[in-house]
């Protein structure tokens, strides 16, 4: 397959058509070849089977590829098939357009599916049911890594990242998302020293960490492969002269390569202390899956063992939105049986929300944090103090 290659594959529906016409040979092989000829696609033969007691099958070899249609008499249903490729591919979606008209169904049920490499799609999940449709450009990167399938694809969004069909972070957004996460905690920190970071192969919350004042960033990831292909394709986060430094510990961020469980072993038996730990993982699933044990209970106990006082856990915590906020609200309840205070923060990049809990109980903590903002050397490109003030406003279905 050549990157050239493109093509439209369209299958529809027709139902409620006349239990005559869906009989008649001749009507439906001539109603086939001339909406195929008035979609400009070149007719090389046409082959058709009429059979009994009822129904018809035409099937037409095309230039461009081939177009189909098979009748249900007793139901009154129609199905069509048409894939056309080249400089003609929307031909199909015409042909099957025209096709509709001779034939008068009164409904129909119609998809377009683009084929060819140059057209590959991701289907992330969003809730029961829901999906969100990924076109990818340009793919420059698909692999299985030890741990997932990783996607880094040019999209209407930018360069993009997705882990496992779910899309990561995006050129155009990514911004956006990183400070929602990395913003609200430091300004919620008594004080911002060291930073533990777990996950976000990216680096960008590594390296925002550091522009807002800290001066020790432990980046954990049991990811090597992917956090590598993200520092040689992706035109934000570390770069790979960057990537090598930290891996190597020459500056305030320091990359290691490990499981984040065992890393926070490792910190408590030294007595490390951290001002900020931000989990910054793929979403916690509905079901069971592997990760998920990074976001619950125990996990959060032991990432609050090693906070300085002062200090603030961080966690990517789900979506708001009804259709898909089931593991938002398990992150709510253990941040508050963990923590004297919780901050929520509500991003605009894809409805995304983010909890920041702090062990002492303060009074006002979204007050102080915007007293905080004004004084932060890291200046945001998309959280002020009303932004933060909005966002803290936790969902109606968090509160009830």
């Amino acid at each position: 397959m050549t990157a050239e290659f493109t093509g439209w594959h369209v299958l529809a529906e027709f139902g409620g058509v006349d239990a005559a016409l869906c009989d008649d040979l001749e009507r439906l092989e001539s109603a086939l070849r001339e909406s195929l000829i008035a979609a400009g696609v070149t007719i090389c033969d046409v082959v058709h089977k009429k059979f009994e007691p009822q129904g018809v099958t035409v099937l037409a070899l095309l230039s461009e590829s081939h177009a189909s249609i098979h009748t249900y008499p007793e139901s009154g249903d129609i199905f069509v098939d048409v894939f056309t490729c080249g400089s003609i591919g929307a031909g199909a979606s015409k042909a099957v357009e025209l096709l509709r008209d001779a034939l008068a169904p009164k409904d129909v049920r119609m998809q377009v599916i683009r084929r060819g490499h140059g057209s590959q799609r991701i289907e992330e999940p969003v809730g029961a049911g829901l999906t969100r449709i990924w076109d990818l450009h340009d793919v420059i990167v698909d692999t299985h890594t030890p741990f997932q399938h990783m996607i880094i694809a040019r999209t209407e969004q930018g360069i993009s990242l997705f882990s496992d069909d779910d899309r990561q972070s995006t050129e155009f957004s990514q911004v956006t998302y990183h400070e929602a996460m990395m913003v609200p905690a430091f300004v919620l920190a008594e004080k911002l020293d060291k930073v533990l970071i777990i996950g976000s192969g990216e680096g960008v919350a590594s390296q925002m960490s550091v522009a807002a004042g800290a001066t020790l960033v432990d980046h954990v990831d049991i990811d090597q492969l992917e956090v590598e292909l993200c520092a040689e394709h992706l035109p934000y986060g570390y770069t790979r002269d960057e990537l090598a430094a930290a891996v190597k510990g020459e500056g305030p961020i320091k990359v290691h390569y490990a499981d984040g469980w065992d890393f926070l072993a490792e910190a408590e038996r030294a007595g490390t202390r951290y001002d900020v730990i931000v989990i910054d993982l793929p979403d916690e699933r509905v079901e069971d899956a592997q990760h998920n044990r990074l976001y619950e209970a125990e996990f959060l106990s032991r990432c609050r063992a090693l906070l300085a006082p002062g200090g603030v856990l961080c966690a990517q915590a789900g979506c708001a939105t009804m259709w898909r906020n089931e593991t938002l609200k398990r992150s709510w309840q253990r941040f508050h049986e963990q923590f004297g205070t919780v901050v929520h923060y509500g991003s605009d990049e894809h409805e995304w929300s983010f909890l920041f809990g702090l062990a002492e109980e303060i009074d006002d903590p979204v007050g102080g944090m915007t007293d905080r903002l004004a004084l932060l050397p890291y200046k945001p490109e998309t959280i002020d103090a009303r932004a933060l003030e909005r966002g803290a406003i936790e969902p109606h279905a968090l509160r009830v």
